[in-house]
């Protein structure tokens, strides 16, 4: 009996042993989660903050790009602005120097490129017009070409019957004749590039004199009236040298057209004489 008593309190020692070490692995087993729960939000809600910061950041990076593309002005606004700060009574007429002179270069450029005449081609074909057909025919060829080589070729032809000297006086003084209608409306290129100028150093005479009136009736020389005032005059004179500079280019341009038409014109003269003078010698 005494042996069955103390086996059932060794029992339940044992039993009561085990239970305390399931509880106690139990409470360490919820302190390990509730741990583990507080470190993911505490991981979760650095994430957010972080990625709320990135989100701000990039909100400012994007308002700081649309400050400086809002504060850039173009080009076309600078001029504008410029434009208007020189005063539109220089600026006006140096602006209408411009706009006249584009005009007449370009109605050259186009009345010069179709003056401009394959000559060596015309030649063969008045040569073999002669041959085939004599003057009658080569005057038609050349009537039926544009350009100013075929229109001396005509004047030459319709002398020819007077002997090959009088044609190459007729070519001569038709070819001036020619020559001036190449060179028609270039000198008011040259008047347009020497005039935008001079309104320019005009307008920064009379800017100059407007600057130092301010100056005497305000009584002190304020470096912010007196800059002010010096760049509108200055204003009107880059305006003038820009338009001076443009217009010369096209000048320069025409003016090189001009002498190739030119010779041209004397090299097919001379082969149509000579042209002639073989046909009369047959």
């Amino acid at each position: 009996m005494k042996r069955l008593v103390i086996l059932l309190m060794l029992t339940g020692v044992f039993t009561m042993s085990h239970l305390q070490t399931m509880a106690q692995d139990e409470a360490a087993t919820e302190e390990v989660a509730s741990d583990s729960t507080e470190m993911a939000a505490d991981d979760s809600t650095a994430v957010e903050e972080y990625a709320e910061e990135e989100y701000v950041e990039e909100e400012v990076a994007a308002a700081d790009y649309e400050e400086v593309a809002v504060d850039e002005p173009s080009f076309h606004q600078v001029v504008k602005d410029q434009f208007i700060q020189g005063g539109w009574q220089f600026m006006g007429i140096v602006l209408l120097c411009l706009i006249l002179g584009l005009a007449v270069a370009i109605e050259r450029i186009i009345t010069l490129n179709l003056a401009t005449t394959n000559t060596k081609k015309l030649l063969e074909q008045v040569e073999g017009a002669l041959n085939s057909g004599g003057v009658e025919a080569a005057k038609d060829v050349c009537r039926n070409t544009q350009g100013p080589v075929a229109s001396i070729f005509v004047q030459g032809l319709m002398r020819m019957s007077e002997g090959v000297e009088m044609v190459e006086k007729s070519i001569i003084a038709y070819g001036s004749v020619e020559m001036g209608k190449l060179e028609k409306g270039m000198v008011w290129i040259s008047l347009f590039i020497s005039l935008a100028p001079m309104l320019g150093f005009m307008g920064t005479v009379i800017g100059m004199i407007d600057a130092f009136d301010a100056i005497a009736e305000a009584g002190d020389v304020s470096p912010a009236l007196v800059a002010g005032g010096i760049k509108v005059a200055l204003l009107t004179t880059v305006g003038g040298l820009i338009v001076a500079v443009i217009l010369q280019l096209f000048y320069n341009y025409l003016v090189s057209k001009i002498d190739s038409l030119v010779n041209s014109m004397e090299d097919a003269s001379i082969s149509l004489v000579d042209i002639l003078v073989k046909h009369s010698a047959k």
